[in-house]
C-alpha cells in the first residue's frame, strides 16, 4: 500500500508561511509529479511528507493512518535526493546493503535483496565497484537502488536529475519511469522542470508560492490549464498571452494561444507582425514575431520554414484552441 493524503498542511518558518493549506489525495501506485518555479514550495512539501520537517498545522495520513507525529524511519518511505548522498569508501553492494545492514537484517536477506535491486537497475557488474568509478548516472541507480531495499510504500525523489547533463536526464527519465512500471509503487516526484513533469507524471501538481494552482494529468493541464499561471508555466515554449483590444473582442480579459496552435503567413492573416528570427532545428522551426500592437509571439512551424529576420508576416490564432481568462487570471468556460 502506498495512498498518501494531506489534510490542510502547512508550514511556516516563524512569520513566513512557505505551504498554505494543502489538500491533496495520492493514490496508491500513482506516479505524481511536483512542479512549480523555485520558491513554490515543492521541495518543502516533499520534505514534511517524508518526515523531515514538521507542519505547522494539518494532517499527514499514509495508508489510513494518521502520520503526522511519526518520525521519518515509521512512516514506510524512501526519499532519494538531488546529492546521491553515498558512501565514498564503500561499494556499491554495501552502498545498496546499508539501510539494511542499519536495521539488523541477516546476510542471507541482505544478499537476496542487494541481486535483485542491482538486476533491476542494471547494476549488478558494478557492485564490487566504487562510487568515484561510476558515471553520474550510475550513482543515481545506486541511490534509488538503496531505497528499493527498504522497499517502501512509496517513493520520494527531490529532483533526482539536477545533476546530470541533457542526455543523462532523458535516459534517467526513461529508466525511473520504467522502474515504475516495475515496482508499481507509489512516486511522489519533484521537478522544476515541466518536461520531466510532462513525460513522467500520472499526475501532476503545480504549485505556485506555497498553494496548488492545480492537479491533474498531463495532457489535462496543457490542454485545460485551470489559470494563468498554469497556462503559462505548463509547456515549452511557453504559451503566448495577448491582452488589450485584441483579447477583448474575444470576451475575455486575456486570451493564451501556444506557439503550434498559431498559423503564419506571409501574405495574409489576422495580426501582421515582423519576424525578429527564426530558429531553423530541422524537425521544427522556432519564429519569434514583434506582433504590431500586441508585442513578442512565438510560432512553432513543423519543418524548415523559409522565415528570416524582418520578414513581415501574418499569424491566425486557431479559435479552437483559444484559452480564455478573466481579470484575475481564472479560466472563462468555453
Amino acid at each position: 500500500m502506498g495512498s498518501i493524503e494531506l489534510q490542510q498542511v502547512r508550514k511556516s518558518f516563524g512569520s513566513v508561511n512557505i505551504i498554505k493549506g494543502v489538500d491533496l489525495q495520492i493514490k496508491d501506485g500513482e506516479f505524481v509529479v511536483f512542479v512549480g518555479p523555485s520558491g513554490c514550495g515543492k521541495s518543502t512539501l516533499l520534505r514534511l511528507i517524508a518526515g523531515l520537517e514538521d507542519v505547522t498545522g494539518g494532517k499527514i495520513v499514509i495508508d489510513g493512518k494518521d502520520a503526522t507525529e511519526r518520525g521519518p524511519a515509521q512512516r514506510g518511505l524512501a526519499m532519494v535526493f538531488q546529492s546521491y548522498a553515498l558512501y565514498p569508501h564503500m561499494s556499491v553492494r554495501n552502498n545498496i546493503a546499508f539501510p539494511l545492514k542499519m536495521a539488523k537484517a541477516s546476510k542471507e536477506v541482505i544478499d537476496a535483496k542487494v541481486a535483485r535491486a542491482a538486476g533491476t537497475l542494471n547494476l549488478t557488474d558494478y557492485l564490487d565497484r566504487r562510487p568515484g568509478q561510476l558515471s553520474g548516472g550510475q550513482r543515481q541507480r545506486v541511490a534509488i537502488g538503496r531505497a528499493i531495499v527498504r522497499e517502501p510504500s512509496a517513493f520520494l525523489f527531490d529532483e533526482p536529475l539536477s545533476n546530470l547533463d541533457a542526455a543523462l536526464r532523458v535516459q534517467m527519465r526513461l529508466e525511473i519511469g520504467e522502474l515504475h512500471k516495475t515496482l508499481k509503487t507509489t512516486m511522489i516526484y519533484v521537478t522544476h522542470d515541466q518536461v520531466e513533469a510532462m513525460t513522467m507524471a500520472d499526475k501532476i501538481v503545480v504549485l505556485d508560492l506555497g498553494a496548488i494552482a492545480q492537479v491533474g494529468a498531463p495532457l489535462d493541464l496543457y490542454n485545460r490549464p485551470d489559470n494563468l499561471f498554469v497556462a503559462k508555466f505548463i509547456g515549452s515554449p511557453t504559451m503566448n498571452i495577448v491582452k488589450g483590444p485584441s483579447a477583448d473582442k474575444r470576451g475575455a480579459d486575456c486570451v493564451g494561444i501556444r506557439p503550434e496552435h498559431t498559423d503564419i503567413s506571409t501574405t495574409a492573416g489576422e495580426w501582421p507582425g515582423t519576424v525578429r528570427i527564426a530558429e531553423h532545428l530541422g524537425s521544427e522551426t522556432f519564429v519569434y514575431v514583434d506582433v504590431d500592437g500586441i508585442g513578442p509571439f512565438t510560432v512553432r512551424v513543423d519543418g524548415e520554414a523559409p522565415l528570416h529576420a524582418s520578414d513581415r508576416v501574418f499569424l491566425t490564432p486557431r479559435e479552437s484552441r483559444l484559452h480564455r481568462f478573466n481579470a484575475a487570471g481564472a479560466r472563462i468556460a468555453a
